[in-house]
């Protein structure tokens, strides 16, 4: 499902639940050393499923070791992003001459716990999710909306080596389209080209029970060309 959100030259691997043959590199296994059984499962899966990725771009298997925030450090020439959830984990990557930064997040179609939204969400946030959900019950939007903030977090930090708060981004999601926009309320950074950073686009979906978003922030020249879509890959949809 994710590649359907990603434009061409971005490679995609995805499960539904943790293959046997998923293996952690010796250099990845002090990573997730004290951790519980389902988060070392879930973080060898995604390793595993990066390495797929990378593959299909030509690059061996390598040991992703994390930054200090603990994010994937992606081989040098790459790009990527990696998500998982109940039911369901991806990982994508690019070449640096394709894009400068992805982020991809996966989440249940399941409403927010209680009183998450409200530490998440602006009051617009909040207002548009209201209307949203009048309009089409059968996707959760406040977990959309959260979703798209993760994925919004995963592609700035890589440009920015800077914390971005949930309250940072405004976003605006359209429903017939299957597109946002998150509006950054912080001083613009510059990108590597010198582009003001002033906010991200995205696409989005609902299916098979659960929401995904993804940005790809392109280098600077003409606009990447996008995978042919499914007629119902970028639009709600229960299940």
């Amino acid at each position: 499902m994710i590649e359907e959100l990603l434009p061409a030259g971005v490679a995609a691997a995805e499960a539904y639940d943790d293959p046997p043959e998923a293996r952690l590199l010796p250099a990845e296994e002090a990573l997730v050393g004290g951790a519980v059984e389902k988060r070392r499962r879930e973080f060898t899966t995604g390793r595993h499923l990066a390495r797929r990725a990378l593959a299909e771009l030509g690059v061996p298997p390598v040991a992703l070791l994390a930054g200090p925030r603990r994010e994937p450090r992606w081989p040098d020439g790459t790009v990527g992003s990696i998500t998982h959830c109940a039911g369901y984990r991806a990982a994508v990557a690019a070449r640096a001459g394709t894009l400068l930064s992805t982020g991809i997040d996966a989440e249940p179609n399941e409403p927010l716990p209680a009183g998450v939204l409200d530490s998440i969400a602006l009051p617009q946030e909040r207002s548009r999710v209201a209307e949203l959900v009048r309009r089409e019950p059968s996707v959760r939007w406040d977990r959309l909306l959260f979703s798209i903030k993760e994925s919004v977090y995963k592609a700035w930090y890589p440009l920015t080596g800077r914390w971005l708060d949930f309250e940072e981004a405004d976003v605006t999601v359209d429903p017939a389209a299957g597109t946002f926009r998150a509006r950054l309320l912080v001083p613009p950074p510059a990108l590597p080209d010198g582009r003001p950073l002033g906010g991200f686009t995205g696409r989005w979906l609902a299916r098979r029970g659960l929401v995904l978003a993804a940005i790809a922030v392109p280098v600077a020249g003409p606009p990447a060309a996008r995978r042919p879509a499914d007629p119902a890959g970028a639009r709600p949809a229960s299940g």
